[in-house]
């Protein structure tokens, strides 16, 4: 997607992502979409079946993206609205619909 002065791309991220959370792994992958958008930094978004959503607890908190849709969050253990998707996201981003992204991607 482009308008004059933001882009955003969507293509297969390098290697595996894993999130660890303070010792338990919360999802793993090798499917996941790297999400590059002008002004934010890189997201990856990982299909909801390589996501342990056990661990997940839905959360109340919406936000609007004019460019991806609404977001939805959930929350890990101790760390509230740590994780979204956009359920229902734009024509021209959909490939990240099933797709959960975390904050600080990556094993911690």
């Amino acid at each position: 997607m482009t308008t004059p002065g933001h882009r955003i791309t969507i293509e297969p991220a390098d290697g595996p992502v894993r999130v660890v959370r303070d010792g338990v792994r919360v999802a793993s992958t090798t499917r996941a979409l790297a999400l590059r958008e002008t002004g934010c930094p890189l997201r990856l978004y990982i299909p909801a079946e390589d996501v342990r959503a056990d661990l997940l607890e839905p959360s109340r908190k919406r936000t609007y993206c004019p460019f991806k849709g609404t977001a939805s969050y959930w929350s890990l253990p101790g760390r509230p609205d740590a994780v979204w998707a956009y359920p229902d996201p734009k024509p021209e981003v959909a490939a990240i619909q099933g797709h959960f992204c975390f904050y600080d991607e990556g094993e911690s």
